[in-house]
């Protein structure tokens, strides 16, 4: 079976069909989110704050991204898998984009990558694009301009505001990007920019008026009890049941009644 490619995803909306995509970071899941039939992975520099425990996305490294976005390769065969571009790996010249966007296909065997921000980024995009590297766009709530944001806070709330981000996304379409993140922007502004493109749009916390949907893993099966942002819909609570879990674990090894028999190996007579 072959991972799908940019031409499939982008077709995907034509055809009636919106566009599943998860984040997540290991072989482990990227094997179990395969088989759950979705169609892209995401390994994000989401993995600062998921796997990391950082307050932010800011430290995560190219390396870092790369050493995850292998193990995901090798754990999925069908998804298209997009690796992300860290802060700092792409912000200084379109040559350390370049550079950088390269060094994830060629070592993380991703089949694409995604960078955030607007129509400054588009010289880059174009040449990315030029050389062979599919690129996925990502605008409104970028995280890695936390501080310039002042926090995790809705964007294009302004007039002002939505037609920039209009601006930008239609300057990363002609720049050649497969398609764009639009993340914590009001509903009613995603379904216009999504209107307003031919390449398709994936939501995150943007309504349901985008060509796709993106959440992480570890949020979508409640692994935080204390991570409860509007957008993110709770398919399990995976906190409770792993706690439970080795919780059980835990009182069947302190009162000896694990391992059994069955779970001890004795020499064969």
């Amino acid at each position: 079976m072959k991972r799908l490619t940019t031409t499939q995803l982008r077709r995907k909306p034509r055809e009636g069909e919106r566009i599943v995509m998860v984040t997540c970071y290991d072989a482990t899941f990227a094997r179990l989110v395969d088989e759950a039939g979705v169609d892209a992975i995401l390994i994000g520099d989401s993995l600062g704050m998921v796997i990391q425990g950082h307050e932010n996305t800011l430290p995560v490294t190219l390396d870092e991204v790369i050493y995850h976005c292998r193990a995901v390769a090798r754990g999925s065969v069908r998804p298209h898998l997009v690796g992300d571009l860290p802060f700092g790996s792409y912000q200084e010249s379109p040559e350390q984009l370049m550079t950088s966007a390269t060094r994830l296909l060629k070592e993380g065997g991703v089949q694409s990558v995604k960078l955030e921000g607007g129509e400054e980024y588009a010289e880059g995009i174009f040449k990315l694009v030029r050389a062979g590297i599919p690129v996925m766009g990502h605008l409104g709530l970028t995280p890695q301009s936390v501080h310039q944001f002042g926090g995790y806070k809705i964007q294009a709330k302004t007039q002002n505001a939505v037609e920039r981000l209009v601006a930008d996304a239609k300057a990363l379409q002609d720049a050649g990007c497969f398609s764009l993140v639009l993340e914590g922007i009001p509903a009613p502004v995603a379904e216009r920019v999504t209107a307003a493109l031919e390449i398709p749009t994936i939501g995150i916390g943007a309504g349901v008026g985008c060509a796709g949907q993106v959440l992480v893993l570890y949020d979508l099966l409640g692994l935080n009890e204390g991570f409860n942002p509007k957008f993110l819909k709770k398919y399990d609570n995976f906190h409770r049941r792993v706690v439970e879990a080795v919780g059980a674990f835990a009182t069947e090894v302190r009162a000896g009644s694990f391992p059994t028999e069955d779970h001890s190996h004795y020499p064969s007579h």
